[in-house]
């Protein structure tokens, strides 16, 4: 993602707030990236369209929009903002330029973790230097079979300093479980319900570089680390590091990797906030010397497969006791930890309202699996999701 602030010059002298750094006082900026899949607009299959889409895409939005590993997949990125509302009016521009593309292209902007009508043919890889090195190194899990990729939600925040960046990752790791439970929107695989909430953890979870981020004690065993795994020949280069909290290795951010691409905009705009929210508390108590809980990596992996499977209808499994308990009481733990935050921007009744309705309503899964049921046709969920991004997209514009 780009970390200039618009309408800024990329050249010459600039302030601090010019080069994506908050005024003093004021909460860190945050920005998101959003992978989506591209659908038929007849048979609703996922197709592999991306490089017509994307070329159409750029003549209006430029280098927020780039490829994915496939071609089935597209990707999006916002500059980093200040304000909630104007993180909304950038994610409802670039997917509407997506979705004036690919209509073009006749075929749909679908948000779904994993494609509920998987592509036909055998995997296309976009022409990308690097996505054919990642295909030469981890052959089996690119060109596998129907692997047509998955899409996730990526929200960045500022955080300049390394070693805060590498505490903040030890501090949040009890709190990603919940936060993935929250964005779960991939119940289908393969044209079937899979028996998860969020199928694309498990399914990208193959990779041998994704998984909780270990503890560190401090950004030097962070990097002695990272440059052992790409020594030993499992990472291929340095940004190759798929944790689910990671110290940017390009911007001076933050990026937390665990949710699912979501549909309702509303949605995305909850986790970012909440996202921003929750890293501005822990650093408070970083800076105030506060230790990071000890949590075995067994105990938590054992959560975000709990979070992936149940989503927010269930239990999940709470990291620091190892016990069950319902899903919507761990949401609400984490609510409550990140309100000093929400309040002081403002964001808090708009979190309080969304959290509202997917408590009551469910989430991205919960209304996939809705549409389902109604007539057995995953063309109606294709459609669903599709409309879904459509109608958001367009009340952000007004």
């Amino acid at each position: 993602m780009t970390l200039e602030p618009e309408g800024r010059r990329l050249t010459g002298p600039r302030t601090e707030a010019e080069r994506g750094r908050p005024l003093s006082g004021d909460p860190p900026t945050f920005g998101v990236e959003e992978e989506f899949f591209l659908a038929d607009r007849g048979t609703r299959a996922t197709v592999a369209r991306a490089p017509e889409v994307l070329k159409r895409a750029r003549a209006h939005l430029g280098e927020q929009v780039g490829a994915e590993l496939f071609t089935t997949t597209v990707e999006t990125r916002t500059p980093p903002v200040s304000t909630l509302e104007e993180l909304r009016r950038h994610l409802g521009e670039l997917r509407a330029g997506l979705v004036a593309a690919a209509a073009e292209a006749d075929c749909r902007v679908v948000a779904s973790g994993t494609p509920v009508i998987p592509f036909a043919g055998a995997p296309e890889i976009a022409d990308v230097p690097r996505y054919h090195a990642m295909a030469d190194r981890y052959a089996p899990l690119v060109t596998g079979d129907r692997n047509t990729g998955v899409c996730a939600c990526h929200v960045h925040v500022f955080v300049p300093d390394r070693e805060e960046a590498v505490q903040l990752c030890n501090h949040l790791r009890p709190w990603l479980p919940v936060l993935q439970a929250l964005a779960a929107n991939s119940p289908f695989q393969d044209g079937r319900d899979s028996g998860f909430a969020g199928w694309r953890a498990l399914h990208f979870g193959r990779w041998p570089h994704v998984g909780p981020t270990p503890p560190f004690r401090d950004a030097a065993a962070y990097a002695g680390l990272v440059d052992t795994l790409v020594a030993s020949g499992m990472l291929m280069d340095r940004k190759l590091v798929y944790w689910y909290a990671r110290p940017s290795e390009r911007w001076p951010t933050l990026e937390i990797r665990v949710p699912d691409v979501n549909a309702d905009l509303d949605t995305v705009l909850f986790l970012a906030s909440l996202t921003r929210a929750l890293a501005g508390v822990l650093l408070t108590d970083i800076r105030k010397g506060a230790p990071a809980p000890e949590i075995g990596d067994p105990v938590l992996r054992a959560a975000h497969w709990r979070a992936a499977r149940d989503g927010l209808r269930g239990s999940g499994l709470d990291p620091v006791t190892g016990r069950l308990r319902p899903a919507q009481e761990l949401a609400v733990r984490l609510l409550d930890r990140a309100a000093p935050a929400l309040a002081e921007t403002g964001e808090l009744p708009f979190v309080q309202r969304v959290w509202d309705r997917l408590r009551r309503d469910g989430g991205g899964a919960e209304r996939q699996r809705a549409a389902y049921r109604r007539r057995g046709r995953l063309r109606d969920v294709v459609d669903l999701l599709a409309a879904e991004l459509e109608a958001g997209t367009a009340a952000a514009l007004l």
